[in-house]
């Protein structure tokens, strides 16, 4: 039986990590704004509140939570490319999607995260082979290459996309 919780799998770093695997990934962080307001735009106050599995976010939840950790990330992209293995701060991702903006209406982080993606994406498209292979520390998960990254946030897109539309199948709130 298919874990609810990884609807399309954990995410899996291929070794080695190929220019056009990147450009790929690349191509999918960059359509996944769209993608997300295309499946999300004309949801109802009931259907943003559906969960994907017993106990998860609401669609709501993941809509903020997504723009929380893109977030994120792209601040992460800027220390790796400007300091030396920074350490990063992780944060409460369970607690952050309980405080109050997470109640918010969707097209908040929705215009969030496509700005934030182009800003994002200007970046991505221009690093360098060393570039790539920058890398923050994260102190639960210890040194993380940027070109794994790149990755990991192509997969954690599709990762709630497959959510939201399980959400939707389900229909329980």
């Amino acid at each position: 039986m298919q874990d609810e919780r990884y609807p399309i799998g954990e995410f899996q770093s291929p070794q080695p990590i190929s220019a056009q695997q990147i450009n790929d990934w690349i191509k999918q962080i960059k359509t996944f704004p769209k993608q997300l307001n295309d499946l999300t735009a004309d949801l109802t106050d009931t259907e943003l509140a559906y969960r994907y599995r017993e106990n998860s976010w609401t669609i709501r939840q993941l809509i903020h939570h997504i723009a929380d950790s893109h977030m994120n990330s792209y601040i992460r992209f800027k220390l790796a490319l400007t300091e030396n293995e920074p350490t990063i701060k992780p944060y409460a991702e369970d607690q952050w999607a309980e405080l109050p903006d997470s109640a918010l209406p969707i097209n908040i982080s929705l215009t969030c995260l496509t700005a934030l993606t182009t800003r994002w994406i200007t970046i991505l498209e221009s690093l360098t082979d060393k570039q790539l292979k920058s890398s923050f520390i994260h102190p639960d998960a210890g040194k993380i290459l940027l070109e794994e990254c790149i990755g990991l946030y192509a997969w954690h897109g599709a990762h709630h996309l497959a959510h939201i539309k399980q959400a939707l199948q389900r229909k329980i709130a």
